[in-house]
């Protein structure tokens, strides 16, 4: 085959070097003041593949919720931080329904902001309260506000911001009519 057949089978970059004649050699062995050139070196081929190292995917650190989250009820908040009559209503609401604050979680938009729908489910909450506006996937559930939907095995409650909720009484009773529909108070 000929070196332009060659280039066909062979796809990487090829050196030719030609031994030096024995002639120049002889020269060289006899007169010691030619100097003798140092071996002409190729640079190290470095394959980029194993160069460069391979990425690692950065997975988020799953949802931290505030509370002990004991019975599976999650409240989703608007607000960043809660106001102390603003909590204290959401204390007496969860109170009202047979459970403590130890029994529910936390969680503000703030916290739920850039996460998915599925890092939602993973928390496995039984009952989701959402309270006011949230930048997150779950408000393309088909919800209406102050109306139960289930969808597999939980339950999801939208309704009014916690602040706007404290400041209305109609909105106060609208919520404690559908909690008492939700959680089957008889009262």
């Amino acid at each position: 085959m000929s070196i332009h057949e060659l280039q066909y089978i062979i796809t990487e970059e090829l050196f030719f070097f030609e031994k030096e004649p024995k002639a120049d050699q002889a020269i060289q062995d006899t007169n010691p003041s030619v100097e003798k050139e140092k071996p002409k070196t190729l640079p190290k081929t470095i394959h980029l593949e194993s160069a460069i190292p391979p990425k690692e995917e950065l997975k988020p650190e799953p949802l931290t919720v505030r509370g002990k989250f004991e019975k599976g009820i999650l409240v989703l908040h608007e607000e960043q931080q809660l106001r102390p009559e603003v909590m204290e209503m959401l204390v007496n609401m969860i109170n009202a329904v047979g459970h403590s604050m130890n029994e529910i979680g936390l969680l503000s938009s703030r916290e739920l902001e850039g996460r998915t729908l599925t890092e939602l489910y993973d928390l496995n909450a039984h009952i989701v309260l959402k309270f006011g506006r949230i930048k997150h996937p779950i408000n393309a559930l088909p919800a209406s506000d102050y109306q139960i939907h289930t969808e597999d095995e939980t339950e999801y409650l939208f309704a009014d911001a916690l602040s706007t909720i404290s400041d209305d009484k109609v909105l106060k009773g609208k919520l404690w009519n559908t909690l008492k529909v939700l959680f089957n108070i008889a009262k």
